[in-house]
């Protein structure tokens, strides 16, 4: 596909949450996901890809070739019977069809041509490899999940109204992390992106949604969250110029300021970027976003 990215990226991003759930987790009574090894915090690249759709849809969804596939109440098979349905589809010959309608899926849907989907079910429009991959966040530090009792001055039922002998109120639970900063590695290939119809347009809402993802996903659940920077790494050719770990080891995050106490704001960190030793990888070049560009 014409005018797709040519060049392969490495990025970081870092977010935090202020007293409130980032990603909690079904099995565990939606306690905070937490590596049980170490008590640092984690959040699932599911949950970061969910809010891109969710930002892309507000801000352009409504637009064409920038629709969602996996969003909330979508039936998929009816979507791709949608693409068989398209008149390029129906015009192919039965062994090219599942052909056409990867490719009718790839340029309706920004979250196929960016995450991939498989979309063998029902009618077959075949498989995508996404050239955007995210791996899961981890919080720099350990975090405290802490757990909180609420009431509701209200109950359900009238049989809960009986029960509680004119007591209206229900107890429940709210699971918080008073403060935890949050680091995610993320990775786009330009070959795929040649396969999907990932565009330099597309490569820049990517960007906007990244910085933006919690701007419109407020809730008391979650708190305060906030990207806080996303440092990006441009590779002069698609094949790319360096091995990824070693670019996102030049990106390091220390405390700073009093260490003895909890950190409990971004300004309790430090963000640094080596860029002597980048020096050592031509062909890459940096692109800072977010706070303190």
């Amino acid at each position: 596909m014409s005018n797709t990215i040519q060049n392969r990226y490495d990025f970081v991003i870092l977010f935090d949450v202020r007293d409130g759930n980032p990603n909690g987790d079904p099995d565990a009574g939606n306690l905070p996901r937490i590596d049980p090894e170490t008590g640092h915090g984690l959040v699932t690249d599911v949950c970061i890809k969910r809010k891109v759709r969710n930002y892309v849809q507000l801000a352009k969804g409504s637009e064409e070739s920038y629709h969602i596939f996996i969003k909330e109440k979508a039936i998929l098979n009816k979507l791709i019977d949608e693409a068989h349905e398209s008149s390029e589809v129906k015009s192919k010959e039965k062994g090219d069809k599942t052909e056409a309608a990867r490719q009718y899926m790839c340029r309706t849907y920004y979250d196929v041509r960016a995450f991939g989907a498989v979309m063998s079910t029902g009618k077959n429009a075949g498989q995508v490899r996404g050239p955007v991959q995210l791996t899961f966040a981890r919080s720099v530090d350990a975090i405290v999940p802490l757990e909180h009792s609420i009431t509701r001055m209200a109950v359900a039922t009238e049989g809960e109204a009986e029960a509680q002998q004119g007591d209206n109120r229900t107890m429940g639970r709210k699971f918080t992390v008073p403060y935890g900063l949050y680091r995610c590695h993320g990775f786009i290939s330009a070959p795929l992106a040649g396969q999907t119809g990932f565009s330099p347009e597309d490569l820049e809402l990517l960007w906007t949604a990244l910085l933006n993802m919690f701007e419109h996903d407020r809730s008391a659940a979650r708190g305060q969250m906030a990207t806080r920077r996303l440092i990006a790494f441009k590779h002069d050719s698609g094949m790319g110029s360096a091995p990824a770990h070693k670019l996102f080891d030049l990106v390091k995050v220390e405390r700073c300021g009093d260490t003895s106490a909890p950190p409990r704001t971004y300004s309790d960190y430090q963000v640094t970027l080596d860029r002597a030793a980048l020096a050592r990888f031509p062909g890459v070049t940096v692109e800072m976003k977010g706070e303190n560009e």
